[in-house]
């Protein structure tokens, strides 16, 4: 993480969203979002797919007009100073386009055609920077999608942007591909640029980001430290063992337990493909040691025992309680 130990001052604003509405016709897309991204931060925006994550970014540069608010850019505002807020960051919404018939090096140069001032010498440290040294002279439809990822951040890099937008930036990667993508941006993070991440993935923001904006809805619900946000609506305890009809007896009959049934779905999407036949429980962290010596002693062998974060719906009935999302 790279949260800072003060509190901010103005001067630290990379991003500042005030009052931003957006309606089509007379129906209200964006609702009063507001919030701010500090320089050197990783700030994820939340929400299930249709919230309103890539409209509000659309707005943040400036691909489509705000009904209502105003957006700062290192002080300045996108209505007033297009050119010069916009000149401030570096963006991919949605998947990065790229012309697929040329090589990486070939689509950076065409891209720095676009800008005024990129070099040659430029072009060569982003490639470093994405570690794309060994693949930059290959033709982009031999590129895989991490690859493809590396490629657009590479394009984004170009003008040295303050701040960095990615709208759902892990869609599509495997496993490697995230978790390299997740030390990547931490990396950027270091030399203290900001970073603005949108994800549907509670998991992914948690593991990535300092601080979030809950959107639903088209409305910010909550703006705060990751950690703080998802203790308010509890944790999970997942145990994975030999004898699992036999533990999941044994907590069944304790009061101060739950055993979450199969079909609640409270656990974070991208978690639960990974654990079979694993029993999810609601329970004080304070009861697992004790209870791995009881299940032990029940002749049930424990392997593993973890605990994980509501999903973003049971974060989302925590916050709106009780609001369904959709």
């Amino acid at each position: 993480m790279t949260a800072t130990a003060t509190t901010p001052t103005a001067r630290d604003i990379v991003l500042s969203v005030q009052g931003l509405k957006k309606n089509i016709g007379r129906k209200p897309i964006i609702r009063n979002v507001s919030f701010d991204v500090f320089a050197g931060e990783i700030f994820g925006f939340l929400g299930p797919n249709g919230s309103g994550k890539t409209t509000t970014i659309r707005m943040l540069v400036d691909l489509v007009k705000p009904t209502e608010g105003r957006i700062l850019i290192c002080g300045d505002d996108i209505g007033d100073h297009p050119e010069r807020a916009l000149s401030h960051i570096g963006c991919i919404v949605e998947n990065p386009e790229m012309y697929t018939f040329m090589t990486g090096w070939e689509n950076l140069e065409q891209f720095a055609r676009m800008q005024s001032g990129i070099s040659r010498e430029r072009i060569a440290e982003v490639v470093a920077i994405v570690g794309l040294d060994q693949r930059i002279h290959d033709k982009v439809k031999t590129y895989s999608l991490g690859m493809r990822q590396r490629l657009g951040i590479a394009q984004a890099l170009l003008c040295k942007p303050k701040l960095l937008i990615l709208d759902e930036p892990t869609n599509g990667l495997d496993p490697k591909g995230i978790k390299e993508l997740r030390e990547f941006i931490r990396m950027l993070s270091a030399t203290g640029m900001s970073l603005f991440i949108s994800s549907h993935l509670l998991s992914e923001i948690q593991l990535m980001c300092d601080r979030v904006a809950i959107i639903a809805h088209g409305e910010v619900i909550a703006v705060g430290e990751v950690d703080e946000l998802v203790s308010q609506a509890g944790a999970y305890t997942v145990w994975q063992v030999d004898k699992p009809a036999e533990a999941r007896e044994l907590f069944a009959k304790q009061p101060d337990i739950r055993v979450v049934a199969d079909d609640e779905h409270r656990i974070d999407e991208s978690l639960q493909s990974t654990w079979r036949e694993a029993i999810v429980t609601v329970m004080d962290e304070e009861l697992v040691p004790e209870w791995v010596g009881k299940l032990v002693a029940a002749g049930i062998g424990v392997r593993a025992v973890q605990r994980v974060a509501p999903s973003l719906e049971e974060l989302f009935l925590k916050l709106t309680e009780g609001e369904t999302i959709g």
